[in-house]
């Protein structure tokens, strides 16, 4: 059989093998999805404020962890009152900073529920696939309705001509709405897509909801990317959750079409698999631009990290400049290294905060090739100040210190006294962040104790006091 010449088409298969329980946690949904959601939301007068405030609050929550943008979930907001108001549409926000902010700055209508004139808005302008300001072709669209049940108008018909349209139509009632006419409305099946619940108890729906929104939108690809002659980038939704892990399949596309190999069957179980066909280039027309293509973080403090990369190509590279802000929109800071340099120390950043950095090669042909990681600085972690120890009898001793900063999970105390032939026991006891003080009975003469902070991350740097009993109750004090 032969083969391309200097072309060479390559079949990749990306199988997704199943290893567990796959359900969507907040990190899967940041990057499974593309499509349009429209909440449609009852703000008319016979919703009170209170029962108002809590919609939007759900709705903040259930939106939070998704990813948005043109080539992922773009939202929109539709009012219900006398006169439905478009709040915004889907080209409005692109980051979640942007639409929490247009949610809390959301205003109840009041007035009638005016429901069928707002499913005209929906079905005309904002739900139109291919209109300016629409929904995108091709990709999936979602109504999730949040009602009170009361008064909702004649619905049944045009919500079922969103539908018939393939708009997939989800509703959560916060009152005592008919059932039946809302099981009507839904997009089957309905006990995945209607949902009751008290005002109160949202947040007991959240995830179920969101799931049923991913179910919908979740988006399957795979895309190959800066393609050289030995070498290609593979990017892929969804994002596997749970504990499975990603089988990856490539070989050359031969011209001849055989039958079965009659090899071994596999007795693995995979529940997804994505195709894609790509051709390398041709050597004689491209230069390599293989670097960077590791990008290490290391050697990170409160405020300064590492940051190394590779291989060095300084016959091809020119320099390379490394790029670094605040996630999600700090300002970029910019430094610029030889091309014979392959790390840096990124100093004077804030602590315990999570940066974007980015590493470009810059090349003498005029090309660029980049690389992408998160880093994390380190924690503040202030000493424990001013440890005071006093004696209370013949075996108890009562500590006392001083309250440490913001971040502050607990004390850890701990005593142990003077080693014999045999061993000594080391005892401990955990403290909430409220207390600076406590005693401590059945201490052995001569203990060590030591009192440390205990914060999110790590515990920082305590004192210590040793326990010495005598007629005298003499205070023995540490000060950091």
């Amino acid at each position: 059989m032969e083969l391309r010449a200097l072309l060479t088409c390559l079949l990749l298969s990306l199988y997704l093998r199943a290893g567990g329980a796959q359900d969507t946690d907040v990190v899967s949904v940041l990057n499974c999805c593309e499509g349009d959601v429209l909440f449609l939301l009852d703000s008319s007068g016979s919703v009170s404020s209170f029962d108002f405030s809590h919609m939007l609050s759900f709705l903040s929550d259930l939106t939070a962890p998704f990813s948005l943008g043109p080539d992922q979930v773009r939202m929109g907001l539709l009012q219900v009152g006398t006169e439905p108001h478009l709040e915004f549409g889907f080209g409005a926000y692109s980051s979640q900073q942007g639409l929490q902010a247009a949610l809390q700055r959301t205003k109840q209508l009041g007035g009638d529920t005016n429901t069928e004139d707002a499913l005209v808005i929906a079905k005309e302008r904002v739900l139109r696939q291919g209109t300016p300001g629409g929904a995108r072709q091709g990709l999936p669209r979602v109504l999730v309705w949040l009602t009170d049940g009361i008064e909702p108008g004649d619905v049944e018909g045009p919500m079922a001509e969103l539908r018939e349209d393939g708009v997939a139509v989800l509703v959560v009632s916060t009152g005592r709405g008919n059932y039946q006419i809302l099981r009507e409305v839904v997009s089957p099946p309905a006990e995945e897509h209607l949902y009751f619940v008290d005002i109160e108890d949202m947040n007991i729906i959240t995830e179920d909801v969101r799931n049923a929104i991913i179910e919908i939108i979740r988006a399957e690809r795979l895309q190959v990317r800066d393609v050289t002659t030995t070498t290609a980038e593979l990017h892929w939704r969804p994002v596997l959750a749970g504990t499975g892990y990603y089988d990856i399949r490539f070989g050359p596309v031969r011209t001849e079409i055989g039958g079965p190999d009659g090899g071994p069957e596999s007795n693995l179980e995979f529940f997804n698999k994505l195709n894609a066909t790509f051709t390398t280039r041709p050597v004689e027309t491209i230069v390599e631009l293989r670097s960077p293509a590791q990008l290490t973080v290391s050697d990170s403090t409160i405020n300064s990290v590492r940051v190394s990369w590779g291989p060095l190509l300084p016959e091809s590279v020119e320099n390379y400049t490394i790029e670094y802000s605040i996630l999600p929109s700090g300002k970029v800071h910019v430094v610029t290294v030889g091309n014979r340099q392959n790390s840096t120390v990124l100093t004077n950043l804030q602590p315990a905060t999570q940066y974007l950095v980015t590493v470009s090669a810059h090349y003498f042909m005029g090309k660029e090739r980049a690389i992408s990681a998160k880093m994390c600085t380190q924690d503040v972690l202030p000493p424990l100040a001013d440890l005071e120890l006093r004696t209370v009898g013949s075996d108890s001793v009562k500590l006392q210190w001083k309250g440490s900063a913001d971040g502050l999970r607990g004390y850890w105390v701990t005593w142990e006294g003077e080693p014999t032939h045999s061993s000594s026991q080391r005892s401990t006891l955990y403290l909430p962040p409220h207390l600076v003080s406590t005693t401590l009975n059945h201490v052995p003469h001569n203990s060590r104790v030591c009192v440390s902070p205990v914060y999110r991350s790590a515990r920082g740097e305590g004192l210590c006091c040793t326990a010495s009993f005598s007629s005298a109750n003499v205070p023995w004090i540490r000060r950091s």
